[in-house]
């Protein structure tokens, strides 16, 4: 599994485990509900800049 999986994975994850929204998880790391969406689903990869907002929101709410 390519490294763009694993954050789709975690996202999805994540999601589950504290019960959030595509839009809530947009709203804490700072980026767009459709970029957000788009990576999750694989529709595109994360930037280096977004996985580490994405990463950071995450490490923070555990």
């Amino acid at each position: 599994m390519d490294e763009g999986n694993n954050l789709s994975m975690d996202i999805i994850n994540y999601e589950k485990d504290h019960d959030l929204t595509d839009n809530e998880m947009a709203f804490g790391s700072q980026l767009s509900v459709e970029r957000v969406h788009d990576i999750k689903s694989q529709a595109s990869d994360a930037t280096p800049e977004e996985e580490g907002l994405l990463r950071r929101f995450m490490d923070s709410h555990q």
